[in-house]
């Protein structure tokens, strides 16, 4: 649950920015996406290795786009 200290004096619209900051720093919507659904840790592995095979392609010159 994400809290924000907001003073009298401020502004409603400056609290939501404050808020909507503090929401994408933590990483929640992201969370929530990946906790829909299960995914087997090979397959976690699997997607991690072809995304790094690809960067070291990207790196090197092999691939072009």
């Amino acid at each position: 649950m994400l809290i924000i200290d907001s003073k009298d004096c401020e502004n409603i619209d400056k609290a939501l920015k404050k808020y909507k900051k503090k929401f994408e720093k933590a990483r929640i919507l992201l969370q929530l996406r990946t906790r829909q659904s299960f995914t087997k840790p090979s397959v976690k592995r699997r997607t991690q290795v072809l995304k790094a095979v690809y960067k070291q392609q990207l790196a090197s010159g092999k691939l072009d786009n």
